[in-house]
Parts: C-alpha cells; structure tokens; sequence
C-alpha cells in the first residue's frame, strides 16, 4: 500500500503555497501606517535626534538660500557692463568684502571691490572676476587697482539669493527618512525642532521547549537537544537598526496556554507582534493556531525558500508575523516581509531594498515552482563589471552562511538552475541588513 504523502517544505511545487508577489500585495492592504494628522502618532523632537526617525510634517524653509547674493569664488565684484568687449580696462577697487562682514559702498561704473568666497556682493555689482584672471596694482601694500580683460562672462562666480531653496519651499517631504545630510540641512535653515512620526512598539518572542534563553544559561552546558536560542537576539539586532521600541517576551514554552498567554500580552502593548519558530504542522507548532482562534490569518504557507511557513495576521489592533523557527529563514523572512511592513507602518516613503542583475559565477541547483533567498557574495572584477557567487551549502539552519554572504541571490519561481555566466538578480545587504 502506497503511502498518502501531505504536503510538506520538501516539496518544490504545493498548491496551496501563495506566491511571495501576492503575499507582499496582501501585506500593503493590511499594514496601516501612522497618520500625521493623529496627535497620538507624531512628536515634535529636537534636530539632534531626528537622525534615521521619519519626517511627519512638511519642513518648509523660513529662508531663502542663500539669504544674501554672494560671490563662489575669492576674487573682485564688478559690473558687467564695465567688462570690454576687447583689450583690457583698469578699475579702481574700493576696498575689501569678506564672508561675514559685508563692504558698506555703492560700486559705480569704472570701479571694483575684492570679494572672498561668501562675500556679500555690494550694490552695483553682478559679476566675479577670478584674482588669477586680473593683473593687480598694489599702493602701500594695498591693491589700489586692477586690469581686466573680457574673458569673464557677466554674472560669473556668483550665488544669487535664493537660488538654492526660496523661502517656502519644502525641503523636506513627511515620509522622510533623517540622513545626516538632512541633518546639516534643517540646521542650514536656522531650523532646531522637527515633527516626526513615533517609535513603532513591537513585541517579539521564540518559541520551542528546546530553546535556552542567553540571560540564564550564557556560558553554560547544555543539555540533550537543548539549543541556545538566538533568533531573539538576531530580532532584537533587526529592529533596533529599524529605531523601533522593542518588547522582549523571552522564549514561550510549545503550549497553547503560553502561547495564547503571550499573544494576549503583545497585543495590548505593541503596534507588531513577531514571533520565531511554532508556524509549521507540527503537534507542538501553536502559534498558527492560536492566531486563527484570537485574532485573523492573512496568510500562512508561502512560495519560497527559504521561509516557507510564514504567519500573517492581526491580534485586536496589533498586526502579527509568525517567523519560522530556522536562523536564516528568520533573517530572510525578516527582510522580505516583515522590514517593509515595519517601514510602511512608521510612514516611510520608500520601503524596499535596490536589487540590481550581476553575472552569475557559481552553477546554482534549483528547482521550479518556489522563489529562492540564496546566500551570496558579489564583487567587482578587475575590468569593472560586478560577478557574484554563492557562499555554499544552503541549509536554513546554516547562519554562517548570513555572515559570510553581502547579498541574496534572488531566484525566480520559473527559475530551474543557473549556470556560470547567467545573469541573476541580487538583494544588496547594504541598506537592508
């Protein structure tokens, strides 16, 4: 009697599986983000800690940049119409405008002053003549003088008011995510305090009787089929470089009491709840079912590898994403789904990660029907064009693999193996992990 084989994670092809497109759409229908217009969701905050926070409000400008017209280079302010249209002039010079302290005179036709770069241009002037570009004729050490030729165009070398940001503009759009050049630009504008939408709270916790949390057993022996857990702390690393406000639940035990416990708890403390391990079909797996009896199920299985038993839901207001228990299928996961709902959820404008296609190095087995995370290392070859190859051995449990790798090779659904030379597409880990 033949054996009646269920569906499984071996499997490369399973109906019931939902491809990772649809699941990625079902999540943006799903994920609200906070609203500015909820006094309840935005903070005003000082500019020194806005870096990496998400703009709420438009920033316009109180000022126009720059606020004065002031000459680009070190040299002397003159009037265009003084500049000849052939041979050489000479003009008097009035005097000295440096950046910050501005020459109080008129500059009349046949006269100049020397500027330095930043200098505040003075009345009756428009153009910057460069010194390497005029002959000087100094008087008691002083330059009295100067010849000019028409080389110079009019308006030359200078930085006309407000042409960079006029006062009003919006230099700054809500959705936002701070750099440090925002930083410096804010501060440009005589700006100190910034709206910002709120730290998202988001709980997260392992599950598995195996599991020995780091805070009570670090540095000791384990027992038989014991493991020190560590996707906590590799969600605790994810999220803080998210800036979001983390709530550690610790590791629950595989029982439906516990898990009900801990979902109950989350849920009225946190905006997001993720869980790691406790999703797949087995008799100790609770928290799939403890989501479909408290709260709702957007989806559970999906197209992928690795990753395939990934939870989706809400628990009351709190969304949730039920991780699988594997290092690296938490950390893929993680990335693919669960950082761009976090991002879409604090208000952030752009949310996913830059992929970018790259010759293929190594020969790659796969099969059709499941889109594939690999691990993979790209680089540049000596004539400028980019390769990448894979770290290896592909287990889900293999966490070196994440440390070795600075990109995943992403391989289609359709994809059924890559040869040396093929052009596959990679996720970069900068700006990701």
């Amino acid at each position: 009697m033949a054996i009646e084989k269920q569906p499984s994670c071996d499997d490369d092809v399973e109906p019931a599986l939902l491809p990772v497109e649809i699941a990625l759409q079902r999540i943006a229908q799903q994920v609200v983000p906070l609203s500015a217009s909820c006094s309840d969701d935005i903070e005003d905050i000082l500019l020194r800690e806005t870096l990496d926070r998400i703009v709420a409000l438009d920033i316009r400008s109180p000022i126009d940049v720059p606020s004065y017209t002031n000459s680009a280079m070190d040299g002397y302010a003159v009037n265009s119409a003084d500049i000849p249209a052939s041979g050489e002039i000479t003009l008097t010079v009035l005097g000295t405008a440096w950046a910050g302290r501005p020459l109080d005179v008129n500059v009349e036709r046949g006269q100049a002053v020397r500027i330095m770069t930043g200098g505040m241009m003075p009345p009756g002037t428009d153009t910057v003549i460069i010194q390497e570009h005029v002959q000087a004729h100094q008087s008691e050490n002083v330059v009295s003088e100067i010849t000019i030729d028409g080389t110079t165009a009019a308006g030359r070398n200078v930085r006309l008011a407000g042409e960079d940001i006029c006062r009003g503009d919006v230099i700054v759009s809500p959705g936002t995510l701070v750099t440090s050049a925002h930083v410096g630009l804010i501060a440009s504008l005589g700006i100190d305090r910034v709206t910002v939408f709120r730290r998202l709270k988001v709980a997260f916790f392992s599950t598995g009787d195996e599991l020995r949390p780091l805070e009570t057993h670090a540095g000791k022996t384990l027992g038989p089929g014991e493991l020190f857990d560590s996707n906590r702390h590799t969600l605790f690393a994810m999220l803080t470089r998210l800036g979001v406000e983390t709530i550690d639940l610790g590791v629950i035990a595989d029982t439906a009491e516990a898990t009900k416990a801990a979902f109950r708890q989350a849920s009225t403390s946190a905006d997001l709840i993720i869980s790691s391990g406790g999703v797949s079909a087995g008799q100790a797996d609770f928290v799939s079912a403890t989501l479909a009896e408290l709260g709702e199920v957007t989806f559970w299985k999906l197209a992928m590898r690795p990753g395939r038993p990934l939870a989706c839901g809400k628990v009351g207001a709190a969304h949730f994403f039920g991780l699988p228990g594997n290092p690296v299928a938490v950390m893929v996961t993680f990335y693919e789904f669960v950082q761009p709902a976090i991002k879409h959820m604090m208000g952030c404008s752009d949310i996913h990660t830059p992929k970018f296609k790259v010759k293929s190095a190594s020969n790659i087995k796969k099969s059709q029907g499941r889109i594939e995370y690999q691990r993979g290392i790209f680089s540049m070859l000596e004539d400028g064009s980019m390769q990448v190859s894979t770290t290896g051995k592909q287990g889900a449990g293999r966490l070196t693999s994440m440390c070795m790798a600075n990109c995943l090779i992403v391989l289609p659904e359709d994809c059924a193996g890559v040869e040396p030379g093929d052009i596959v597409e990679v996720q970069p880990f900068s700006g990701l992990i």
